[in-house]
């Protein structure tokens, strides 16, 4: 039985989280980490800073902002607690800090926590190893518009899903309205769109001549997200200290 704390409980992933987290048979007990302490449709305890927090907590899963990520670290550090990093936007900085503190404590650190876009990503670096060359590739996402970061962790992980299968890895380009010049056969294209209430979708494009191939992902709920993220909580306090993954997770 698991002590769960949620990072960001206010904000929507964070509700989504707490919803499946009372329906999940091995979370004993639930708390929360907000800004704000009293939050509609939330009715466990909640805190607005650190120090308050119980004693007893076995794992922090973070949905919130990338701005928390070094109290989150210290706190976790302090209390040898577990935890599952599932925000996005993330600088190289901040992935360098991650990866520092995964010595101390077990880190599961994912820019999706679908298990469908593991698989997805698989997919793409099989297709990428086949089809290297005489195809472009092209990532589009979608999201809706409250959305901060672009592209999505999800995009980026997808473009390095991509170059691990080709033999010469390909530099990303975002977006093309500041060139005027041809394709270039090294670049994977990175394009973002935003709007309305998409949940999330993402196309990995393979573009050759007379033919196309399509993968795509499509979220229809924020609920697949709150599963793999606590399915990733169950998986990593079982751990030693390290950074994990998706990948560990399924064994791909």
């Amino acid at each position: 039985m698991i002590n769960l704390m949620i990072c960001g409980i206010g904000g929507k992933m964070g509700k989504t989280l707490l919803s499946a987290a009372k329906d999940d048979k091995d979370i004993n007990k639930i708390v929360g980490l907000d800004k704000f302490k009293n939050i509609k449709g939330v009715d466990v305890e909640v805190f607005d800073n650190y120090n308050d927090l119980p004693k007893d907590i076995d794992c922090v899963i973070d949905f919130s902002r990338p701005d928390a990520l070094s109290g989150l670290l210290d706190y976790a550090k302090s209390n040898s607690i577990s935890l599952v990093l599932a925000t996005t936007g993330y600088s190289d900085e901040q992935l360098k800090l991650i990866s520092q503190a995964s010595k101390d404590i077990p880190i599961f650190c994912s820019g999706n926590m679908s298990l469908g876009v593991s698989v997805m990503c698989e997919l793409v670096k099989l297709a990428a190893n086949k089809l290297t060359e005489g195809f472009d590739i092209e990532i589009v996402e979608a999201h809706h518009n409250q959305k901060v970061d672009s592209p999505s962790g999800t995009a980026i992980m997808l473009a390095q899903s991509v170059n691990q299968g080709l033999p010469r890895p390909r530099h990303l380009t975002f977006g093309r309205h500041s060139t005027n010049s041809r394709r270039e056969q090294n670049e994977i294209g990175m394009h973002s769109l935003r709007g309305g209430t998409v949940v999330g979708e993402h196309t990995v494009n393979f573009f050759g001549a007379d033919e196309t191939i399509s993968i795509i992902h499509t979220a229809q709920s924020k609920t697949i997200f709150a599963l793999g993220a606590l399915k990733a909580a169950k998986f990593l306090i079982t751990k030693q200290n390290g950074l994990y993954s998706m990948k560990e997770l399924l064994s791909i």
